[in-house]
């Protein structure tokens, strides 16, 4: 993950502003492999939604992700939950991501980073309240260090 969140900060149209802690769940949809690793970023970006997930999709495509098997094992899986206030329903984007408000181990994340957010009309952190939390740990709250762009160094 940390690799995949150097690989955006990279570009030069997407800056990194927040990131979550990092959590462990059971795998969602396809049960029998091992748990997942979750994460959300926060960015600021003056790509066109359309346009961040192709850089989205490189990245991925860039550390190995193979999409063969729906919600199979994978080695990174971005997904972009939101976009500002932007709705978007097209052919292989949706924002927000349809199952956002069902998914604890996207949620959780997402409130660490922008615990304001609303989603329906509802406080993003009033639905992770009400989801089940069995199997959610979070593992590290630090584990991702900002780096400035120039120099490499941590900020």
């Amino acid at each position: 993950m940390g690799e995949a969140l150097d690989r955006l900060q990279a570009n030069p149209a997407i800056r990194v502003e927040a990131v979550s802690a990092l959590y462990e769940t059971p795998p969602w949809g396809k049960t029998d492999q091992p748990r997942f690793l979750n994460a959300a970023a926060r960015i600021d970006t003056s790509l066109l939604p359309r346009d961040l997930l192709k850089a989205v999709l490189a990245v991925e495509r860039d550390l190995g992700r193979d999409r063969t098997e729906r919600w199979g094992p994978r080695t990174i899986d971005i997904d972009i939950l939101l976009y500002g206030e932007i709705a978007v329903d097209e052919q292989g984007l949706t924002i927000p991501h349809p199952r956002l408000a069902e998914r604890i181990f996207a949620l959780a994340p997402l409130v660490d980073v922008a615990p304001e957010t609303r989603i329906g009309g509802q406080p993003a952190a009033a639905i992770l309240q009400a989801l089940d939390r069995i199997g959610l740990v979070q593992l590290k709250t630090d584990w991702w260090p900002r780096r400035d762009q120039s120099s490499g160094s941590p900020t």
